[in-house]
């Protein structure tokens, strides 16, 4: 069940331990999906500046790239603009064995694109007969589709895009889109409703994530898609180290003949050692 908005932050040391403990999941999840050749797709949907690319991070920290692939699609190109709408979305679903994320999705039809004008109001009444009938169709053919929508309150939203404003490493995040949607804020509302009523089908629902509180949102997102897939732990296969070679008679480059960068570390001073830019906690 979802935290509740103003529900405490929940401390640093529970939160560590318990992602820590659903990471090591994801890895079973991992071996599990490559293992019995299964397809996992995961949409991340929300609201702007809602947690998506945190739990995202989070999730893929410790998987192998090769099996889990993030599928973040830039604007269509004039050509993808003229196929057919989910083309280029299908070209990035999985193959026997592999997990995809997708950071934003075909969804972009019912939110940004209905909400800034980017697609005609025919395209947008087709992509909502249309959208069910796509998903009941990976459904069938055995693909595992889990659906999650970030929310965030507009005062934390507002908040968060402020931060990301004075703050030089995560400034590159907030787009126009991103701010326009400040003052779109009830068109957004509109838009999620009446997408929500169309795609939150029983073959492909939508689950909520409370994303006020970052933390609590990961961990419950996280366990949530663990505890929806049937996956189980697959032995790892007995690995031994071989034994050191008694050696050849290499001798190592003289390290005066290579190009080895210069020691920046050397430079710098031991009041550096516990600096944190700004003093921010950078969502951990």
């Amino acid at each position: 069940m979802a935290a509740k908005r103003g529900t405490a932050r929940l401390p640093r040391e529970v939160y560590e331990a318990e992602l820590a403990r659903l990471q090591i999941e994801l890895v079973k999840l991992q071996e599990w999906v490559r293992h019995e050749g299964a397809r996992l797709v995961v949409v991340f949907e929300g609201r702007d500046a809602a947690g998506k690319g945190s739990a995202i991070k989070r999730f893929t920290e410790h998987l192998n790239p090769r099996v889990v692939r993030i599928a973040a699609l830039p604007r269509p190109t004039d050509r993808e603009a003229t196929q057919w709408y989910f083309q280029r979305y299908v070209a990035q679903l999985p193959a026997a064995g592999e997990i995809v994320l997708f950071d934003r999705s075909w969804y972009n039809r019912a939110g940004v694109e209905r909400v800034l004008g980017f697609c005609t109001p025919e395209q947008y009444q087709r992509f909502l007969r249309h959208c069910p009938i796509f998903e009941r169709l990976l459904v069938e053919d055995g693909l595992l589709l889990r659906k999650y929508w970030f929310s965030v309150s507009r005062d934390e939203q507002e908040r968060r895009f402020r931060a990301r404003i004075e703050d030089p490493l995560r400034r590159w995040k907030l787009s126009t889109v991103d701010l326009e949607s400040v003052p779109r804020w009830d068109d957004y509302s509109r838009a999620k409703d009446d997408m929500f009523v169309h795609t939150d089908t029983p073959e492909s629902p939508w689950y909520v994530v409370d994303g006020d509180e970052k933390r609590r949102g990961r961990l419950n997102m996280i366990a949530h898609l663990l505890a929806s897939v049937p996956y189980r732990e697959i032995p790892p296969p007995a690995v031994a180290l071989p034994p050191r070679s008694r050696g050849s008679g290499y001798a190592r480059t003289d390290r005066r003949l290579l190009r080895e960068v210069p020691d920046h570390a050397a430079t710098l001073g031991k009041q550096h050692s516990a600096f944190v830019p700004g003093g921010r906690d950078f969502g951990l």
